[in-house]
């Protein structure tokens, strides 16, 4: 992440301008543009979960996890809370489910065209 990611939720004094909001969405996606990553917000958007259960979830070892994980809380995507000795991972806003859905029916519609009609 570079020092103009604004994804952590801080509040800001002013509204950014269209080119600042497009550099973090072009940031946000950018994240998004990894099969693990997108796996991972796609099972948080079902609900919590811990490193064991998204590990699981999206078939990669808990070490990739774990690092895909701290990246996304880096960015301010993924909220943790801690159970006992566990981490729980969640979804910052609602916002991001909807993107990682739009994306699974964006290439939902491009299989689609790609298959031989009748």
């Amino acid at each position: 992440m570079n020092a103009r990611m604004h994804l952590s939720g801080a509040h800001r004094s002013q509204e950014p301008d269209d080119g600042e909001r497009l550099d973090v969405a072009v940031e946000v996606l950018g994240l998004l543009a990894d099969r693990t990553r997108l796996a991972l917000l796609r099972r948080l958007g079902e609900g919590e979960a811990d490193v064991t259960t998204l590990a699981e979830a999206c078939g990669a070892a808990r070490p990739s996890v774990s690092q895909h994980l701290a990246r996304l809380r880096l960015a301010g995507l993924v909220a943790t809370r801690k159970d006992g000795r566990r981490v729980i991972y969640a979804l910052r806003h609602g916002h991001l489910r909807n993107l990682v859905e739009e994306a699974l029916s964006v290439a939902d519609h491009q299989l689609g065209a790609l298959a031989p009609h009748d």
